[in-house]
């Protein structure tokens, strides 16, 4: 071969199908970065962010592992972050990674009885307001108790699940026949229409559960990741941390509610979308096809999930051992009481979570950099030069900035310790400190809705396999989510600044929460306690 039909091969070869201007962006990117970061490295670490927020917004053209590991790739090599670095920050995620590899193939094997429950719960409500709000409420209230991503991977498995049956069917084959719901060439052009509905109808009901995620997440100790970390810094049980954070997250669930029945009832913002009496029909027709064929072997499978469900839900509301471990036992259970013991059978289950899990990986990365190269440093000293209110309105807002394009674990981790930092030198008094640890908390879950790589529950969904079947792009999710954004960050914000320090005095009155005793924290910290 000449050399420049093997050059033509190597770049037709590099990302694949991707559209070739994409291709050349990316090539762009690896040429500028290195110029860059010789003329300015902290320029060169937010080109980077940039950079890899376009990989997620363009997901439906290349999934972001591939040109996105290789901006890491170069920004390792250049020296922008080190390896030892990036393991640091895997480390500390560790718990996450563990989850997305072992809950979300666990979620796999539970499915039946997932599909089972929701399929009555489509049929059974015909009002889109009340199974939207359903859908809002269930997230949220799961939320606060289980892990997002957990949430999102049953939202997800359910989604595929219904979507697969009704696309089965409008390509004329039978419910028991074998199907590639991927593949759109044997829809009949009647049921296209129906289909592409049904895409938008689903594509409602997840924005709705993943802005639901939020709102539960928000308000208590275990709803994320970094609420633990807060809540540790200020040394906060679960009762104490649900209390304080009530004057924020009450107003915020129920403004989130509220928006859901404004947006479906007005149908705004590509909300609103109706299931079509075809698809519903479908459905209902599905329903009773399982239901007449079920057998006791089929009803056993059932109430062995169910029990497993109830076990998972009480392991993670209870904190009995790890995310991850807890997705392992699942997996454990589920195949042996329901006769999985295929390695290949089993092996499908993983195939859902390693790309994200890959992907997260690389995130991590891009969050080394943006440690070493102090991207957010001039935004926190910033903040520290606020007083009183001002200074939790600024920190509310600066962290919900941040939170759009980086790790909220990270960003809520950066700020509590400079917060506590200046508490324990005496710049700022406990009670501020405490208010200040609300602000970080509500500002890392609520304005970070805004985009899917604010809330990992988004980018999980963006990058699943569900979101190329209904179409649904970053852009997309960034526009769904935009009414949400704006009141949850509007009504977060007032709700920290004018509610907090209010509700926060009449519960000291009430003896609900009492006011911080140093001598006992000291006697804590000597015992072991």
């Amino acid at each position: 071969m000449k050399p420049s039909g093997m050059a033509l091969a190597l770049y037709t070869n590099f990302l694949g199908q991707a559209p070739n201007w994409y291709k050349l962006s990316i090539i762009a990117f690896l040429f500028i970065n290195p110029i860059l970061f010789l003329q300015n490295p902290y320029l060169a670490g937010w080109a980077l962010v940039v950079e890899f927020i376009f990989t997620l917004a363009m997901a439906l053209k290349c999934y972001p592992l591939q040109p996105g590991g290789l901006l890491v790739l170069q920004a390792i090599a250049m020296g922008m972050t080190s390896t030892t670095k990036v393991m640091h920050e895997i480390e500390m995620n560790i718990e996450v990674i563990l989850l997305l590899v072992f809950m979300v193939a666990g979620i796999h094997f539970v499915k039946d009885l997932l599909l089972f429950v929701f399929t009555k719960l489509l049929i059974r409500v015909r009002s889109k307001t009340n199974l939207s709000l359903a859908f809002v409420g269930m997230a949220a209230f799961l939320s606060a108790f289980l892990d997002a991503l957990t949430v999102v991977a049953v939202i997800i498995a359910v989604g595929i699940g219904f979507y697969a049956i009704y696309h089965k069917i409008s390509s004329g084959k039978k419910f028991p026949d074998p199907h590639n719901h991927n593949e759109d060439t044997e829809v009949a052009e009647l049921s296209r229409a129906d289909l592409d509905a049904f895409r938008g109808f689903l594509r409602n009901l997840l924005m709705h559960a993943g802005v639901g995620t939020a709102l539960g997440g928000v308000s208590t100790m275990v709803g994320e990741p970094q609420n633990l970390i807060i809540a540790e810094a200020v040394g906060w049980g679960f009762g104490e941390f649900a209390l304080r954070m009530a004057a924020v997250s009450v107003p915020v669930l129920i403004a989130g509610l509220l928006t859901t029945i404004v947006l479906e009832k007005f149908r705004l913002f590509d909300f609103g979308v109706r299931l079509p009496v075809a698809v519903q029909d479908v459905l209902i027709a599905y329903d009773n096809y399982q239901t007449e064929r079920m057998t006791a072997s089929d009803i056993s499978k059932l109430w062995v999930q169910s029990i497993i469900a109830i076990l998972l839900i009480v392991c993670l509301s209870l904190h009995l051992a790890s995310v991850g471990l807890i997705g392992l036992m699942v997996i454990i259970l589920a195949t042996t009481f329901c006769g999985v013991t295929d390695e290949h059978a089993i092996g499908k289950a993983f195939q859902e979570a390693l790309p994200f899990t890959s992907l997260l990986v690389v995130f991590f990365a891009v969050v080394a950099v943006i440690i070493d190269q102090h991207l957010f440093k001039p935004v926190i000293d910033f903040v520290l030069t606020f007083d009183g209110q001002q200074q939790m309105a600024v920190l509310f807002l600066a962290n919900g900035l941040l939170s759009m394009v980086s790790d909220n674990v990270f960003v809520g981790t950066v700020y509590i310790n400079e917060v506590k930092v200046a508490w324990q030198a005496g710049n700022i008094s406990r009670e501020q400190f405490e208010m200040l640890a609300i602000a970080i908390n509500a500002g890392t879950n609520l304005p970070s809705v805004a985009t899917p790589n604010g809330q990992a529950a988004f980018l999980f969904l963006l990058t699943s396999a569900l979101a190329p079947l209904i179409r649904l792009s970053y852009m997309k999710m960034v526009w769904m989510a935009l009414p949400y954004t704006i009141v949850l960050a509007l009504v977060g914000l007032l709700s920290t600044v004018v509610l907090l320090p209010e509700v926060t005095h009449w519960m000291y009155a009430a003896g609900w929460i009492h006011h911080y005793d140093a001598a006992a924290a000291a006697a804590e910290v000597v015992t072991g306690h």
